[in-house]
């Protein structure tokens, strides 16, 4: 089959930063799907992966998380799903990749895509959606019903995972939703996505707050540069707050926390598959009501480019966006 991987940490300026393959089919474990795979798309970790993580030696390493495409097997263990079913889904960063023609995944982690959207636009979905529903609902218990009077801060708004969590924090709570954003189409991005306000964190995220009229906040879900913003959370949060984070420090003091009893929330969406949680079924569930909240027009899509074929070539072109920080919602890729 025909995948995409690479066999050396190398610069995305590199030409053979990633590299075009012919590998064997994987074999379905019991609990596995076997997808053809129609569409991915492209995340911050993919890109640290590829620089940082070493392959095997010898080996090359495929790459990809987000993908939506057909089952075209399952194994003897399965009971969600049926060949010619339609579905999307994340992935575990244990295991091999979705940049290639068929991948096995467990069941476990997988639904059916929205019936709304084609598979490039599905593919955009699935990352971002668990790591925004899982910091929202799981990390921050946020209320489902009720919440009025309480606000979320979302830094890094425009992106894959505040595009995400913008939606679902507006549509599914009655928070007030603040978003940052430095530039004007990411500001008009994050509120066509339902944002009540959105902040530029240049000009001092503390005095921003105050110019919307809501200088401290229950939640703050810092989703790029947490280094940089890090002291502002602390004056910006309120007493018993929730404060979360996914980028990746080299340390974080949490005393400053304490004062205020704030408590400290991680969230990292591959936990669940590679250490096989009890509740590891939860991302099923949870990306079926995401595909149901898509197809009834409560939620939107989040796709804002198409890099065409899935090919070593247009993928180094994703990864080279996807490290320049200044995209916008999602890039996707279709076909081989």
């Amino acid at each position: 089959m025909k995948a995409v991987g690479y066999t050396r940490n190398l610069p995305v300026t590199d030409p053979a930063c990633l590299v075009d393959l012919e590998l064997p089919a994987p074999v379905p474990g019991p609990r596995d799907l076997l997808v053809e795979v129609r569409a991915v798309s492209v995340n911050p970790v993919d890109t640290k992966q590829r620089a940082k993580a070493p392959p095997p030696a010898g080996q090359a390493r495929v790459l990809g998380f987000d993908a939506a495409g057909v089952v075209k097997a399952v194994g003897a263990q399965v009971t969600l799903f049926k060949p010619g079913d339609e579905v999307y889904y994340a992935g575990d960063r244990s295991r091999p990749g979705s940049n290639a023609e068929l991948h096995a995944v467990d069941e476990r982690i997988v639904a059916l895509k929205p019936r709304s959207l084609s598979f490039a636009q599905a593919a955009a979905l699935p990352l971002t959606s668990i790591t925004a529903w899982e910091l929202l609902f799981d990390r921050f218990c946020a209320p489902r019903q009720g919440g009025a009077g309480q606000a979320i801060l979302v830094i890094g708004g425009a992106g894959g995972v505040g595009s995400m969590l913008v939606q679902f924090a507006r549509r599914l709570t009655a928070l007030t939703v603040i978003a940052t954003a430095s530039r004007p189409e990411s500001a008009q991005w994050c509120a066509d996505l339902g944002a009540h306000h959105v902040v530029d964190y240049r000009k001092g995220l503390p005095a921003e707050l105050k110019r919307v009229g809501i200088p401290e906040v229950e939640y703050i879900a810092s989703l790029t540069q947490t280094a940089q913003h890090y002291p502002h959370v602390i004056e910006m949060i309120r007493p018993q707050g929730k404060f979360g984070l996914i980028d990746e420090l080299p340390s974080l003091d949490a005393m400053p926390l304490k004062q205020k009893c704030v408590s400290l929330h991680w969230e990292a969406m591959f936990t669940r598959p590679m250490f096989d949680t009890p509740d590891m079924i939860e991302q099923h569930r949870l990306l079926a009501e995401v595909a149901a909240r898509i197809d009834d027009g409560t939620l939107r899509g989040t796709q804002t480019q198409h890099y065409g074929k899935i090919n070593a070539q247009n993928l180094a072109r994703a990864h080279a966006l996807v490290e320049s920080g200044t995209s916008i919602g999602k890039v996707v890729l279709e076909g081989f």
